[in-house]
């Protein structure tokens, strides 16, 4: 199975996913990242690990379509079979879910319903949870609110900073992401 990585920013959960390809747990193969952001760490971590990466920026287009239809020539010209989004921080629109039907997922910091969008630890930690997680999710044309694979808790020490719930979010994205992955690619190979 042919896998791609969307990323923005510093790329640890690329590096997670890609450390368990080359492990052996996940059945494919990270065949690209793209990233729009030209500057993104996760570029670096790309070429450490020899995965191709390709990246340009949505204002070098006229408009959000021409952008996103150029990433879904990108993506069908490499014959992607799975995107997984690891802090890709754009909204996905209706031109890569119809090419890619039920072949996008996300991770997000909180336990989806509650505090979708760009700040879900934050929200978390502000609104006094005890208990918070990740979400891993296939993409629809919501914000977070795609259908549910997996879901994953943590609870909060009463001294818990922000800093370290993060800590601790970044660490069970990093366990549990590649995991989610493996169960899917296998599930979809033994559907061939």
């Amino acid at each position: 199975m042919r896998i791609a990585i969307l990323a923005s920013g510093n790329g640890s959960n690329f590096e997670a996913i890609v450390q368990a390809v080359e492990r052996g747990e996940i059945q494919g193969e990270v065949t690209l990242l793209f990233s729009d952001k030209k500057e993104a760490n996760v570029l670096k971590r790309a070429a450490k690990y020899q995965v191709p990466a390709y990246s340009f920026a949505p204002k070098q287009f006229d408009s959000k379509e021409k952008y996103e239809a150029a990433l879904c020539e990108l993506l069908v010209k490499q014959q992607i079979d799975l995107i997984v989004l690891a802090g890709y921080m754009r909204i996905i629109g209706s031109q890569l879910l119809q090419a890619f039907p039920q072949q996008i997922i996300n991770i997000h910091p909180s336990l989806l319903p509650s505090f979708p969008g760009l700040h879900g630890i934050k929200d978390a930690f502000e609104y006094g949870v005890k208990v918070t997680g990740i979400t891993i999710h296939f993409i629809d044309d919501g914000i977070d609110t795609g259908p549910i694979i997996a879901q994953k808790t943590i609870d909060l020490d009463p001294d818990e900073t922000l800093q370290t719930l993060e800590e601790k979010i970044h660490q069970l994205e990093h366990q549990w992401y590649p995991k989610v992955i493996a169960n899917i690619v296998r599930r979809r190979s033994n559907q061939i």
